[in-house]
């Protein structure tokens, strides 16, 4: 994930500074987003997205790990989310059709929500018997 912002970043500076020296922009107009083509403005919505849902996941993997409770299911769950949140990234970047990136935001959210939810119920499981 912390790659696919990287990357994400990247791009969107491409794809910013591309508008930039294509259509002469002043700096003093960089603020207005709207003048900025379709990939320079998706791209930047996309990396601001992934400080969004993204964060819940960070935070599900770091307790997963000091909790010692990494499985096969958790493992299948993280790398769903990932690859499922880059096909959104790309999507997002690029041509942005809302409708498939949409699908494609949902199903990576419930890989999430699954780990998030299952956490959740061993974590109070454990509380109840301890």
């Amino acid at each position: 994930m912390f790659v696919l912002t990287l990357v994400v970043w990247v791009y969107m500076f491409y794809e910013r500074i591309k508008a930039i020296r294509t259509s002469g922009f002043e700096p003093r107009s960089l603020a207005d987003l709207e003048n900025f083509p379709p990939r320079a403005v998706n791209s930047s919505a996309n990396f601001q997205n992934l400080f969004e849902i993204p964060v819940i996941f960070y935070a599900c993997v770091l307790a997963l790990l000091v909790t010692n409770r990494v499985d096969t299911t958790y493992v299948i769950c993280a790398f769903g989310f990932f690859a499922f949140r880059i096909v959104h990234s790309a999507i997002h970047c690029t041509y942005n059709h809302v409708m498939q990136r949409f699908t494609v935001y949902a199903i990576a959210c419930l890989f999430l929500w699954v780990m998030v939810l299952r956490l959740a119920a061993q974590t109070l499981s454990e509380a109840r018997v301890g």
